[in-house]
């Protein structure tokens, strides 16, 4: 500050500077003012910048920035996956439908698919197969009344097969009819027996003697055996290894007969599948 003329003791003071300095100093007061202001600001940019960043995390929140401070892409619900209701397989067929008409049976029928075992073994007796035969002329591979029987109920062939064991010789003859009714007719009505089939070890058997016979059907078959001793001669009122080996072969024939039954249902049910 000055004083004019002469110093402080000089008397009148020196109003031109003492109004610059005054000037002086509310320019710097003004400075002083406008920086604190300028420092303030950028404390709270900063403040509110790191809160962002907070909020944001590392860059994976949702709408945020990722590590390379691109926008991630808002996330979207997940896609949910396809649901389907749960189907049961379809039940299994009965075999016996597709052995009950002429319709459903459609597999080859022959001796060999229908007697395809040369040494059956049934209840642990084994039998040797000697002798297989067929025909379309039902009547003439019969004894008595059972032509006239299979004839009368439709009858389409006579698929014959011998067996031996023991000096006891077997013959099966498995009757088709075009449906179970007439099959299970006609073995209702059964008379007479299915002719003997001579074979290597039963040239010649149950002819004009004492047999064992058994009848029965299953599906459009019905099936017949005759069984006796492979020389002919009579079955007495007490044996029983004819009886029984007539009711083996009878038993097979049985077994052979749903086989085809559940053949052809396991290939309807594969077919249902594949489609």
């Amino acid at each position: 500050m000055s004083f004019g003329q002469g110093g402080p003791g000089g008397g009148t003071p020196d109003w031109a500077a003492l109004a610059a300095d005054t000037e002086a100093r509310d320019r710097r007061r003004k400075l002083l003012m406008i920086g604190g202001g300028v420092l303030a600001a950028g404390g709270v940019a900063a403040i509110v910048a790191t809160a962002i960043v907070r909020s944001d995390g590392d860059g994976g929140g949702k709408g945020g920035k990722n590590a390379a401070g691109a926008s991630a892409a808002p996330s979207t619900p997940g896609t949910p996956e396809p649901t389907f209701a749960p189907v049961a397989p379809p039940p299994p067929q009965d075999p016996r439908a597709f052995i009950s008409s002429a319709e459903k049976d459609k597999a080859p029928l022959t001796t060999g698919t229908l007697f395809p075992d040369a040494k059956p073994a049934l209840s642990d007796r084994t039998y040797q197969r000697t002798a297989t035969a067929a025909t379309t002329d039902c009547a003439s591979v019969t004894q008595g009344a059972l032509g006239s029987v299979l004839s009368s109920n439709g009858c389409r062939q006579v698929l014959r097969a011998t067996y031996v064991r023991d000096g006891v010789a077997v013959t099966v003859g498995v009757a088709v009819f075009d449906t179970k009714a007439a099959a299970d007719k006609a073995k209702a009505q059964s008379a007479g027996n299915i002719a003997a089939l001579s074979g290597d070890g039963a040239a010649a058997f149950c002819h004009a003697t004492a047999c064992r016979l058994t009848a029965n059907a299953e599906g459009r078959y019905a099936y017949f055996t005759v069984a006796g001793n492979a020389d002919n001669k009579p079955v007495s009122a007490d044996d029983t290894t004819a009886l029984n080996a007539g009711r083996d072969i009878s038993t097979y024939a049985f077994g052979r007969i749903l086989a085809r039954g559940r053949a052809a249902a396991a290939a309807a049910a594969a077919s249902s599948v594949t489609h």
